[in-house]
């Protein structure tokens, strides 16, 4: 029986913000999916002898991939969004991908995990291919493609200028109706 040609949809999706964390005592970073609107920047919590402040946030979705032929479900709950690379590091391994790709035509995004990253486990190979196959399945692939690429290979996340990429309507934590223009 030849493998299913899988065909992803979005499942499971829930609206929030990549809140970013930072602690005043030991200087470190840390992430989390928030389903608040609009958690507060500035709110400051201790932790033993840590002080978390709340640096940022952005807009963002978690989802899950259903195959539509044969109901395969693949989960990203490890998964806060997407990054695109903005080319503030010349040396950074994701900025080196990136023009490598380019000359391609195929668009570079980062999936982005949770941090610290030694405290998750890395996008494995099959499940960034999956991200990318669904982001191209519906694409007119001769004219331009997109790789996903993980966020393991950014080494000084704290030094990224990354932007995180957000639909538009996500102003709320409410999915918008979208109207089409004709």
């Amino acid at each position: 029986m030849p493998a299913c040609q899988h065909a992803w949809e979005l499942t499971n999706i829930k609206y929030g913000f990549v809140v970013f964390e930072k602690c005043t005592h030991c200087n470190g970073l840390r992430t989390y999916f928030s389903h608040e609107d609009h958690p507060m920047i500035g709110d400051t919590y201790r932790e033993d002898k840590c002080s978390w402040t709340c640096m940022e946030n952005a807009q963002s979705i978690q989802f899950d991939l259903q195959c539509a032929n044969c109901g395969h479900l693949e989960k990203f709950q490890d998964l806060m969004g997407f990054l695109y690379c903005t080319q503030c590091l010349p040396d950074c391994k994701v900025e080196l991908l990136r023009k490598e790709y380019e000359l391609k035509k195929s668009w570079a995004i980062v999936a982005f995990g949770f941090l610290p990253k030694n405290e998750t486990r890395p996008f494995s190979p099959e499940r960034l291919q999956i991200l990318t196959d669904y982001f191209n399945q519906r694409r007119d692939t001769s004219r331009s493609t997109i790789t996903v690429l993980s966020y393991d290979l950014i080494e000084d996340f704290s030094r990224c200028k990354g932007d995180f990429i957000h639909d538009v309507g996500m102003l709320s934590l409410q999915p918008q109706i979208r109207k089409t223009p004709f």
